[in-house]
């Protein structure tokens, strides 16, 4: 499920949710709702791009994040943090399968 906030300081945001209600994933912050339209519709030709849009990395602490960028190479969105390696794959998975669910 993809949930678009306005956020106080007029600022757009989509949130990426699994369908028991995990966050997924964080947009980061659009100026209006055509920038977030335009980065939704980008999403569609995630399914296609075996995986390249998704940067896998790890914070000073070691813990594991995935960052998402869109076909120019800017990201996106950003998911939560995850304690093992295995668990931000399973992420990716869990994030394409939501997006592949949620726009047709």
């Amino acid at each position: 499920m993809i949930k678009i906030d306005k956020k106080e300081d007029g600022l757009y945001q989509f949130i990426l949710k699994s369908e028991n209600g995990n966050t997924l994933l964080k947009s980061v912050p659009f100026s209006t709702e055509n920038e977030i339209d335009s980065a939704l519709k980008e999403l569609k030709f995630l399914k296609n791009s075996n995986g390249k849009l998704f940067e896998r990395r790890t914070n000073t602490d070691g813990k594991f994040l995935i960052e998402l960028k869109n076909t120019n190479g800017k990201i996106i969105g950003s998911s939560g943090l995850y304690s093992s390696e295995a668990g931000m794959e399973n992420g990716i998975l869990n994030i394409s399968n939501s997006i592949d669910i949620d726009i047709k």
